[in-house]
Formats: structure tokens, sequence, C-alpha cells
């Protein structure tokens, strides 16, 4: 038999986010977001990458793109997972308009407790705009949510 201890180890650390992904996280900071043009392929990045991942040449336009897209992909949550937000919540792809990749993103703006009347406004294909924070910190989360856009 082995003897086993439990603990709880905090260990601070500092991640040095690289040249893309420091550019992108400033420009958040003004309520923009920006990626990347392949100079190969013509595709826009976002989040901008160092490298294309289909053409494997170096990334350095710069383009910015518009904080409104449209859903790919979505999941609305109903169960607890530890670290996560309380459900219900919805998380999904957006393609931003001027984009060509999708981002990950907290999906907002609706009434999630009936999951029938959520599809109807979270779907693929609709139509969302970004919800900032007030006072921008440069981190992903500064985009609190994206929500429909009312017609």
């Amino acid at each position: 038999m082995v003897l086993k201890i439990e603990a709880k180890w905090e260990i601070p650390y500092v991640h040095s986010a690289g040249e893309h992904a420091t550019r992108f996280f400033e420009a958040l900071k003004e309520k923009r977001i920006l990626g990347v043009r392949c100079p190969r392929c013509g595709r826009v990045l976002v989040p901008p990458r160092a490298f294309c991942e289909r053409c494997y040449v170096d990334t350095d336009e710069w383009v910015e793109v518009k904080d409104e897209g449209v859903i790919e992909t979505l999941t609305i949550n109903y169960a607890r997972f530890t670290g996560l937000p309380e459900p219900p919540y919805a998380v999904g792809i957006v393609k931003l308009d001027g984009a060509d990749t999708g981002m990950l993103a907290y999906l907002g703006g609706v009434d999630l407790s009936d999951w029938k009347k959520a599809h109807e406004r979270l779907k693929i294909g609709t139509r969302v705009r970004a919800v900032w924070k007030d006072e921008p910190e440069g981190r992903i989360t500064d985009i609190l949510y994206f929500k429909p856009v009312e017609e």
C-alpha cells in the first residue's frame, strides 16, 4: 500500500504570450479584434497565428475585423462542471465578418432556461455581435459574450 498525501499547491507563473497574441490582446484593450492574412492563400486568421496552418508560411499582414459575425456551431450546457460558469451557458464558434476562421466564445443575451426557445434564438447562422467589458484589460474575456443582432 502506498500512502497518499492530499495537498493544495498554488504555483504562480508568468506565461509569455508571444508577438501575435500580444498584439491581439493589446487591440482587445481598445475593443478591436485583429487577425492576420496568410500571404499564400489569403485567408484571414482570427485569433491571429504566427503561421498559416494550411500553407505553413509566416503571417505578418495585420487585418482588423468586425466584432460581428455568424455562429458556425454551438452548444448550450445544462450540466455543472468545476471551474466553469453555472449552467445554463452557451459556447460556440463565431466567424467574424472579415475573417475566414472562427473563434471560440461564450454566447449570451438569450434566456437559456428553456432550451427550445434558446435554440430558436441561438442557432447555426445566427448573426451575433460582441458585448464588451466596460473597461477592457487586454484579455480574451474582454469580450463577455456574443449576442444575437436584432434585425
